[in-house]
């Protein structure tokens, strides 16, 4: 497998060679070795580094997304855990699309004020027990 300097690693994923150094303080990439005073890393860190970018836009912290390595480096995903976000990350869009779905009606309601609305009152209503 071919081995990469750290600004070969930086200049493919985008990401910066302090962000990967810090990857690497944390537990989540590992370099192979040196060239001089940059580090080497295999390629397939690249890969590596795309599931953290996926984890982070999941709402993954950067420790939770180090338990899903093993010690070889190897994907060892809490299939649990996923689920769980999926959940949390659909009650989200959910509140979202409400948030949405009301701003949109107040922007094109006709009433003279909202209150008297009684479609905003069911919006706003409906809006609050999912903020709880």
């Amino acid at each position: 497998m071919k081995e990469l300097d750290i600004r070969e690693i930086a200049n493919l994923s985008g990401v910066t060679p302090s962000a990967l150094r810090f990857y690497e303080k944390k537990g989540l990439i590992t370099p192979v070795g040196r060239n001089g005073l940059r580090r080497q890393y295999h390629e397939n860190v690249l890969n590596k580094l795309q599931l953290i970018g996926l984890g982070q836009a999941a709402g993954f912290s950067l420790d939770e997304m180090a338990t899903m390595f093993n010690t070889e480096g190897k994907v060892a995903i809490d299939r649990e855990l996923l689920h769980q976000r999926a959940k949390e990350i659909d009650n989200t869009i959910r509140r979202l699309q409400l948030l949405s779905r009301g701003l949109k009606h107040a922007a094109r309601c006709t009433e003279p004020e909202h209150t008297q609305c009684e479609e905003f009152k069911k919006i706003v209503s409906r809006g609050l027990r999912l903020l709880r």
